[in-house]
């Protein structure tokens, strides 16, 4: 059974690499998008040393974690997921012997593989024109990073995952994605971090699944907590990521309802 979800990856990678154009472009616009939000936020930092907490090198690294969260699980993964329920080829992978979510997130993890290396490459690119950015100097914190950023990965997928299940209820999968990622740019702190909302809509944000997806990984990477207060944060990103499958396991089989085969 494993060998099935494994060669399920590998055809999802393969198909990420056949579609490269695609995917590229939606690079390309990613780029362009923290491109943009960087000269504004230096536009902003230009007669300020500081700005909410944060220093313009800290800002930078803020933006450039946004950027790679933002594009190692893509649009690509998501349109994957919904275009089976619109398409009506879900009716086939009903009849395999796998389980939907689990092959879904084998298909995400093939094609973010190769994601993640274009993102990566893109990103040394970025680091050759910034100048002075923050940059951790512990060991440590490279491992909790690295860890949170998985752990953020894995709530994103099973947001995606959730949000892709309500193509059973529309005739397309555009709104969808678009409602999905206005929600989850706004309360992940992609758009802006979290420490500039108003208090209480800061604490509201903060225990949301959402936050574990760009604001979590940004402040471990920045230092801005140690020893308890790490490892409540990973408990925190963990549990949403547990919570977000159980959902979505429970949401498929209310979904499911709404499938209509014709014929024998």
């Amino acid at each position: 059974m494993r060998r099935i979800y494994v060669s399920l990856a590998n055809r999802s990678m393969q198909e990420a690499m056949e579609n490269r154009t695609s995917f590229i472009l939606n690079i390309c616009a990613s780029f362009l998008i923290i491109l943009s939000s960087y000269y504004l936020w230096k536009s902003i930092f230009v007669e300020r040393n500081n700005l909410g907490g944060f220093s313009w090198e800290e800002m930078k690294a803020y933006l450039l974690i946004s950027f790679l969260s933002n594009t190692i699980l893509s649009y690509f993964s998501e349109i994957k997921i919904s275009g089976k329920i619109l398409d009506g080829s879900i009716a086939v992978d009903l009849l395999k012997p796998i389980n939907f979510q689990k092959a879904r997130l084998s298909e995400t993890i093939g094609s973010s593989l190769f994601e993640a290396l274009i993102s990566v490459v893109i990103t040394f690119i970025i680091l050759l024109f910034y100048e002075g950015i923050a940059i951790p100097q512990s060991p440590l914190t490279w491992i909790f990073f690295s860890i949170s950023f998985i752990l953020s990965q894995t709530v994103k997928y099973g947001i995606i995952y959730i949000f892709s299940l309500f193509c059973f209820w529309t005739t397309g999968h555009m709104g969808v994605a678009l409602a999905r990622a206005a929600v989850t740019n706004l309360f992940s702190g992609a758009l802006i971090p979290l420490s500039y909302f108003p208090k209480a809509l800061r604490e509201i944000s903060e225990i949301l699944p959402f936050s574990s997806i760009v604001h979590y990984p940004v402040t471990i990477y920045l230092e801005r907590h140690i020893s308890i207060g790490l490892l409540k944060i990973l408990g925190l990103q963990l549990f949403w990521a547990v919570v977000l499958w159980i959902f979505g396991k429970w949401f498929w089989t209310k979904a499911i309802k709404k499938i209509t085969i014709n014929g024998g």
